[in-house]
């Protein structure tokens, strides 16, 4: 099953619970990376993650949100230049290594390939390159509720998101959650959200996250075999013919004239 990008759009842009939404998780997307520091680096996203991208544009050297074919797509960011396109889910339009940070949001759950995509987002993060995937949690409230896009799709536990990315190629650097208030749109839980999410993290053994999010990165080894060893000619050699100029065949001038001047020649 996937989101449509009708639906998500209404989640995030038009309903009070959906706007918390991505307040919570832009915030938690800015402390890990934050914008001032993407200058020169092209920040990139797949599935639904435009609402997080917005405090990059402007910042970073490149802004582009990648959004998968059975989705949809929509044009972003409003009243800009898109920053939007539409692609396969294992056959994105960016170049091998292009991308320095790459944020998944309502992408790893409803991949038809899971493992495919996260190949391809090995094959356009450069070396060092980093990626946040956000997916719903298996043990929370909201992977239980089809009335917000997180109850879609595959549910994930940490240790799950981990495997997958793994083998992938990935490396685990950071993990957390997110969402620590229930899927409702009751005005207490909108208006405390901000300290549910600051005491989620200092006793999240307590209290179950929605969201379990998890930062990855690509590490490239250096090439190993035998070291093939290249001679380049000394500066002095090259320019010893400019001050002792030698005649084609090898030949000094000297030898040249002994054997003119040697007997029997006319």
């Amino acid at each position: 099953m996937h989101h449509d990008v009708i639906e998500l759009r209404k989640f995030y842009y038009t309903r009070a619970l959906g706007r918390v939404v991505q307040r919570v998780l832009r915030d938690r997307l800015i402390q890990l990376w934050p914008p001032e520091k993407t200058a020169g680096m092209t920040v990139a996203g797949y599935g639904f993650a435009a609402p997080l991208q917005r405090p990059y544009l402007g910042r970073a050297r490149r802004v582009i949100s990648l959004m998968p074919g059975p989705q949809g797509v929509m044009a972003w960011p409003a009243g800009l230049p898109n920053c939007v396109a539409l692609c396969d889910e294992t056959a994105w339009p960016l170049d091998t290594g292009s991308v320095d940070r790459l944020v998944m949001l309502h992408a790893l759950e409803t991949a038809d390939h899971p493992g495919a995509l996260l190949a391809e987002a090995w094959r356009v993060l450069g070396p060092g390159g980093r990626m946040l995937v956000m997916a719903p949690n298996r043990a929370g409230l909201w992977a239980r509720s089809d009335a917000t896009p997180f109850g879609f799709g595959r549910s994930y536990t940490a240790g799950q998101l981990e495997a997958q990315a793994r083998s992938a190629g990935f490396v685990p650097e950071r993990g957390g959650a997110a969402l620590y208030i229930p899927p409702s749109d009751r005005r207490f839980w909108l208006k405390s959200a901000q300290m549910w999410e600051r005491a989620g993290l200092r006793i999240s053994q307590v209290l179950v996250a929605g969201v379990v999010m998890t930062e990855f990165s690509k590490q490239v080894q250096a090439p190993t075999g035998r070291i093939h060893k290249v001679s380049v000619p000394s500066p002095l050699d090259v320019l010893e013919g400019i001050a002792r100029p030698k005649p084609a065949g090898g030949k000094t001038a000297r030898q040249g004239a002994r054997r003119d001047a040697s007997p029997g020649r006319s």
